[in-house]
């Protein structure tokens, strides 16, 4: 078995070196019949609705599995392989990541009599799964397969210019759990995050631009890359906001965004930042929203000399931080009633009540305001959780 299973991963390992993203998924089916089992990939849509499988040469191509109503989709939202329930045919859903970043799911059967429980044959599954979604990840830039695939409607430019910048949604290193979502995701103008890990700290922030056009997205575009700018040329939070501050009055007069720039210590839990006109992150210690982080103030984005000092918060483990923009709490009914900040906490809440991991947190909450605005929103509703975990050894709810 050890043998067959090396085989089986330098078939896959062999067989994507040169391959285009749209052969990937062929290499991937024929390395999975090394060990005679067969494989189907599928991505789950921008939307994170449906999981869209993926074409294999000289097969038929399946419909859509629903993320809410189907094994695939339990397992994608559980990120958990998943056994079929058909007695003749083994087979299995098993989550498709990268590192923690969910991409969707893959669907492999097995020889009729395996027994799909057996430790060494759920290891090779792991093994496989993870090979195969680092190599969707890394051919991913090389063609726009599996965008087309992923995307349900027709991107807007500026939403094509956001995403382009976005880092991916989810992230976990030891003892932290990073997790964004950007919704309306073919639409999505002026809102950005952005995070990076080193040296033991944490940087984080959130932006949202004026507007919601093309322009939105070339100011938030711009504040995230003066972000970058200044965070990699090693800048303290301060003066970070004052170089977006000057990139902005650079471009355009009245030319502003918002934005929640910030630090977290991986050591030591002490969260510092700097909220130039956002609205106010919150706090969630034991599955509950204890307050918002409403100190650190400085007026928005654009404006020449508006120095404040970033405050520290001293965070506990399993702390969460929530940044999040103004279009999931005023987000409207046709009655005109506000989602709100109460329903936004219940769903943060309730999801930390049932374990739930930070991404499928995420897909709740931009779902419950897209229902709320009965499907269509008026302005970008985006959310970004930060989750510290210390030195617990508790389990990571990445995902």
């Amino acid at each position: 078995m050890q043998d067959a299973g090396l085989a089986q991963l330098t078939a896959l390992l062999d067989g994507a070196h040169l391959a285009a993203p749209d052969s990937l998924p062929t290499v991937v089916s024929m390395a999975a019949g090394v060990l005679g089992w067969s494989a189907r990939i599928y991505l789950i849509d921008y939307e994170q609705r449906t999981l869209v499988p993926l074409p294999v040469a000289g097969t038929e191509l399946p419909g859509t599995e629903f993320v809410e109503t189907t094994l695939a989709g339990r397992a994608f939202r559980a990120v958990e392989s998943m056994p079929s329930e058909a007695d003749d045919e083994p087979r299995l859903w098993v989550p498709l990541l990268d590192g923690v970043e969910r991409l969707g799911v893959i669907d492999l059967r097995f020889l009729l009599g395996s027994d799909i429980d057996a430790e060494p044959l759920r290891d090779q599954v792991r093994w496989f799964a993870h090979l195969v979604g680092h190599l969707v990840a890394a051919k991913n830039p090389y063609g726009d397969n599996f965008h087309a695939a992923r995307t349900g409607g027709q991107r807007s430019v500026a939403s094509e210019l956001i995403w382009s910048l976005l880092p991916p949604l989810t992230m976990a290193c030891e003892g932290l759990v990073i997790s964004g979502l950007l919704e309306p995701a073919e639409k999505v103008a002026g809102d950005v995050f952005d995070y990076a890990i080193q040296d033991g700290v944490a940087h984080v922030a959130m932006f949202d631009a004026t507007g919601h056009d093309l322009n939105s997205s070339v100011i938030g575009s711009l504040a995230l890359a003066a972000y970058r700018n200044g965070r990699r040329s090693a800048l303290d939070l301060s003066a970070i906001a004052s170089r977006i501050d000057s990139t902005l009055l650079e471009f355009a007069p009245d030319t502003y965004a918002t934005g929640v720039i910030a630090e977290l210590s991986l050591a030591t839990g002490v969260f510092r930042y700097v909220n130039a006109g956002h609205l106010s992150p919150l706090l969630l210690r034991g599955g509950k929203v204890v307050k918002s982080l409403d100190a650190g103030r400085r007026i928005l984005l654009g404006f020449a000399n508006r120095v404040v000092e970033p405050i520290d918060e001293n965070l506990e483990p399993g702390d969460v931080i929530v940044f999040y923009t103004d279009g999931i709490v005023e987000a409207r009914d046709q009655g005109r009633d506000f989602f709100g900040l109460e329903r936004f906490i219940d769903v943060l809440e309730h999801s930390a009540a049932e374990h739930r991991r930070a991404s499928e947190t995420l897909r709740r909450v931009v779902h419950r305001v897209l229902e709320h605005q009965n499907g269509v929103l008026q302005d970008d509703a985006s959310v970004l959780m930060i989750e510290w975990q210390g030195d617990s050894a508790a389990e990571m709810t990445a995902g």
